[in-house]
């Protein structure tokens, strides 16, 4: 299947950006989804600049009715070929200490999980019935074990996670390739954010892109960024609760505010 028509939420900055100078080339129709018009069209103006169409909507992913709109309309113009639902944010502790608050969990739940939702169930029935097509949901390790500083995040990725796995299952046969990733950290302004505890050696946003890029290429089901981290967490959710939590307890952040 060749990606010549992809539509990638939070593509404005970080990881999304990333991803889509990654995809750009001639021959290639970009459709990208943010909260930043100004930084949107920047990037929009470095994919042109390879020889991609760009086009570009400043829009909210938790807006369903008009996510739903805009992407069919795209659908209709151009069938979309791989759909990536990156648009992300993260809350958790506060400098001071105090939980994240039920505002942060609610918000990161609605743009981590749902805004993902909202981005592919308007154009699945559309790929079925042309016979598949691709879809990459960026995850995050923290999927695999909630974290105490950052219950939201790991609770929307861990969502995230499900319903990419399950996608796969369901419509595997009807030619849908589902790629469900889960990324350790990587430098970015989201990352910046995030103090203490261990960020584990990180990668450039542009590496962590090649890596999922390479994943969806080969096809591939899951992809897991560094893998050791991944199986690492994996491995301390499958121990008993109370070994776990003490040493999940010993990495600790603090999130500054922010998006």
């Amino acid at each position: 299947m060749t990606a010549d028509s992809v539509v990638i939420s939070g593509a404005s900055r970080g990881l999304g950006a990333a991803l889509a100078l990654g995809l750009a080339r001639p021959g290639v129709r970009l459709h990208l989804l943010g909260r930043d018009a100004a930084a949107l069209a920047a990037v929009a103006g470095e994919c042109a600049a390879k020889g991609a169409e760009a086009l570009w909507v400043s829009l909210e992913v938790t807006d369903a009715e008009a996510m739903a709109a805009q992407l069919l309309a795209w659908d209709a113009a151009r069938p979309l070929r791989l759909l990536v639902a990156n648009a992300g944010v993260s809350a958790g502790t506060r400098p001071d200490g105090a939980p994240e608050g039920h505002a942060a969990a609610l918000r990161q739940i609605r743009v981590n999980l749902e805004g993902a939702l909202n981005l592919v169930e308007p154009v699945l029935p559309a790929m079925l019935a042309r016979g598949g097509g691709a879809v990459l949901l960026v995850a995050s390790v923290m999927a695999f074990r909630g974290l105490p500083d950052m219950p939201g995040y790991s609770a929307s990725k861990a969502g995230l996670w499900a319903y990419g796995e399950a996608l796969r299952a369901a419509h595997a046969g009807a030619g849908l390739r589902v790629t469900v990733a889960a990324p350790g950290f990587f430098r970015s302004a989201m990352s910046a954010r995030v103090q203490g505890g261990g960020h584990f050696g990180q990668v450039s946003a542009e590496a962590m892109a090649a890596s999922l890029l390479r994943a969806v290429a080969q096809g591939r089901g899951r992809v897991v960024a560094p893998w050791w981290l991944g199986a690492a967490l994996r491995g301390l959710a499958l121990l008993p609760p109370g070994l776990g939590d003490r040493l999940a307890r010993r990495v600790r952040y603090r999130v500054m505010p922010g998006g």
